[in-house]
């Protein structure tokens, strides 16, 4: 609808009065920006989001702390975003479409800010834009089943080609482990085994990139 930006916004976040606007402004200042974030704090006040890292070696993408020169800062670098409350330029959706439906929980932030590096955007964090978010995330089959199937996905379609073995070996010795996590009745242990076995049903099934290179 002509609008320059999308702020995706969950609905159990809350953004202080200016933080839209200073998002805007400093997308406005680093033109290179294609997605920027507010820094992010739990119910408690206590840092949730900051900055993040990715983790190929052992499949994860982590929330890591700033250092004390990026916080004082207008704005700095991450290597991905959190969709919590994520400000993206236009362009950036032009150019390489929409978020990957296949991550139907997790992950799917991360595969976004990969794919919009790549394609030359910056990932940003403004410090002084603030969100609360107010998510009491409880463990649970269900998230465990996804942030292991999602992390599955995510890891075979941006690990570098070199950590491909190792990833290989890893995902092996994972699967050896949850057999005797299931013969030991450890809870999320069936909830593992659920997300390998429909990664080897559906892991290889085209990314929403090699969809829409298609059309």
């Amino acid at each position: 609808r002509g609008a320059d930006f999308v702020w995706l916004f969950n609905y159990d976040a809350q953004a202080a009065p200016d933080s839209l606007s200073l998002l805007i402004d400093t997308a406005s200042s680093h033109q290179e920006a294609g997605l920027l974030s507010p820094a992010i704090t739990d119910q408690h006040g206590k840092a949730w989001f900051a900055k993040g890292q990715i983790d190929f070696l052992r499949m994860r993408a982590i929330h890591i702390r700033p250092e004390p020169r990026e916080l004082a800062a207008g704005a700095y670098p991450s290597r991905f975003l959190t969709g919590c409350a994520l400000l993206i330029r236009r362009d950036v959706f032009e150019k390489i479409g929409f978020l990957d439906e296949r991550f139907f929980l997790y992950y799917e932030d991360a595969d976004f800010c990969l794919r919009a590096a790549n394609a030359g955007f910056g990932c940003l964090i403004v410090p002084g834009a603030r969100v609360k978010h107010t998510e009491i995330s409880s463990e649970n089959p269900e998230k465990t089943y996804h942030l292991v199937y999602s992390g599955l996905i995510f890891s075979k379609q941006h690990a570098p080609r070199i950590l491909k073995p190792w990833l290989a070996g890893y995902a092996t010795i994972r699967r050896l482990k949850n057999r005797f996590d299931r013969l030991l009745g450890r809870e999320d242990a069936d909830a593992v085994c659920r997300a390998f076995k429909d990664f080897d049903r559906y892991g290889n099934l085209p990314s929403y990139l090699d969809r829409h290179r298609q059309l």
